[in-house]
């Protein structure tokens, strides 16, 4: 009986255990299908704003020569080439 016991209790375990690995996968997919502030592709370069509250605001781009700025609403915005762009940050301003 005890045998009987380990190896339920173990397939109980090792179906929970693949649950939880396919419920992270697929609350993982869209998070990071559009993850918020600056990401990239293959090919270009994005910032997402996530707001609720409809404010633009100011984001340093790193790249070739010095940093640009540029004022950018709610959503997804396309900032640039992959290749140009090293990276994008809040300034901690609006406009």
């Amino acid at each position: 009986m005890p045998l009987r016991r380990i190896v339920t209790s173990a397939l109980a375990s090792l179906a929970l255990a693949l649950a939880s690995a396919g419920a992270l996968t697929l609350s993982a997919g869209p998070a990071a299908a559009n993850p918020c502030g600056f990401f990239e592709t293959a090919s270009d370069a994005y910032y997402n704003h996530c707001t609720s509250d409809g404010s633009h605001i100011v984001i340093e781009i790193d790249d070739w020569g010095p940093n640009s700025e540029r004022c950018v609403g709610p959503g997804t915005t396309w900032i640039g080439s992959s290749s140009d762009i090293d990276g994008a940050w809040y300034t901690g301003r609006t406009c």
